[in-house]
């Protein structure tokens, strides 16, 4: 009863403020008839209810509750502070606690705490399973909602709820400045044959120019053939999908978008691509997804890489953030995205789909010391080299 209350509360008062609301979305929830209503019923809760509430709120909640109401995983709202953290995420610099995670139904489940680490100094192990920051539960949300709220700034706190061996923590942990790359790379030799082996863990802001800083030493190292290892790439921004996969396609279509109140949007390579003849195998498990999906479907359609691996995610929409006048945005689904061939990796709408699939199957865990898909991977590039 108190979640409708907060519902219907949110939805009146955002009739009596819909310039609150973007134009996108306003129409589906207000009307001019109910303005004056609308503003009334919350004054009248303000003034009336049996106990004191705060009206911002009440407002926060009822927001949360009505992009909840769209069963869309992708689709968010950000309160003030949530919308402050989730910035912070595009710097790598600014990665707050220093763990990695993957996807729990519960949450976030720990899979690596960096040594030194704030998170490895309050005693996060991994295992544990994250299931709310501060107040903000996490069961059903998506890996990328409930990282952007651990992340922040140096010197600010976040406090997890971890679950460990059944029991349920309380966590207090000061963020700090942690460097993070999102591209590494190495030489490896596979019969005598150099490969630049590339790591991309997520398309944040700045992040294809990083990895093409580290394309270009391995190839100067003396590469022959690359390996782009995509696993547990949970995406990112579009338009560092679009710098990724300029790096190694000179010319032609990336990714198309269509929305229903958005044109049909092509986009192409920049240009400034290494050489079309050094072979290529792109690395993808059920973690690839979104942006990492984008740049795998891009290199496969037009035939300039082998992928090897499992399926992946199956992501085929795209979201777009509208700030709003409180502080906070909204995060919510605005059309979906093709391949280069117009496949839709997604079940249609916001549901999952099949995904890529790739050329060559592989089992592997990234975080495994006995991870076999990199030399599978490796046999596929090298027997392409000429």
């Amino acid at each position: 009863m108190l979640a409708l209350l907060v519902a219907l509360v949110a939805g009146i008062w955002l009739g009596g403020h819909p310039g609150w609301i973007p134009s996108s979305i306003r129409g589906a929830f207000v009307s001019e008839g109910n303005t004056r209503l609308v503003g009334q019923v919350l004054d009248l809760i303000s003034r009336d209810y049996y106990r004191r509430v705060d009206r911002r709120q009440l407002v926060n909640d009822g927001l949360g509750a009505m992009v909840a109401s769209l069963h869309d995983p992708y689709s968010h709202y950000f309160s003030p502070s949530d919308y402050r953290s989730f910035m912070s995420q595009s710097n790598p610099h600014l990665s707050g606690v220093g763990i990695d995670v993957d996807l729990d139904p519960r949450g976030l489940r720990v899979v690596d705490v960096f040594p030194g680490s704030p998170a490895a100094r309050a005693g996060i192990q991994p295992g544990d399973v994250i299931v709310a920051v501060g107040s903000t539960p996490l069961a059903s949300r998506s890996r990328g909602f409930g990282s952007s709220l651990i992340k922040g700034p140096a010197g600010t706190r976040v406090t997890l709820a971890v679950l460990r061996a059944g029991r349920r923590l309380v966590v207090p942990i000061t963020r700090a400045n942690i460097v993070v790359p999102v591209a590494t790379g190495k030489i490896v030799v596979f019969h005598h044959l150099k490969i630049g082996y590339l790591t991309f863990t997520s398309f944040t802001d700045g992040s294809g120019d990083e990895l093409r800083q580290r394309v270009r030493q391995v190839l100067n190292g003396g590469a022959q053939a690359l390996v782009l290892d995509l696993r547990e790439n949970g995406g990112g921004l579009l338009t560092e999908a679009v710098n990724v996969a300029s790096i190694f396609l000179p010319d032609g279509t990336i990714v198309s978008t269509d929305g229903r109140n958005q044109p049909r949007q092509v986009y192409m390579a920049k240009g400034d691509a290494i050489a079309p003849r050094i072979p290529m195998v792109v690395l993808v498990d059920r973690g690839t997804a979104s942006a990492a999906e984008i740049v795998t479907g891009a290199l496969q359609d037009r035939g300039r890489a082998k992928v090897v691996g499992t399926r992946t995610y199956g992501k085929g929409v795209f979201q777009e953030i509208e700030a709003l006048p409180n502080g906070g945005a909204l995060d919510i689904t605005v059309g979906e995205y093709f391949t280069p061939n117009g496949t839709n990796l997604g079940g249609g709408g916001v549901r999952e789909g099949a995904g890529i699939r790739p050329n060559v199957y592989a089992v592997g865990n990234p975080a495994s010391a006995h991870d076999a898909a990199p030399a599978i991977a490796e046999r596929i590039v090298a027997a392409e080299v000429r």
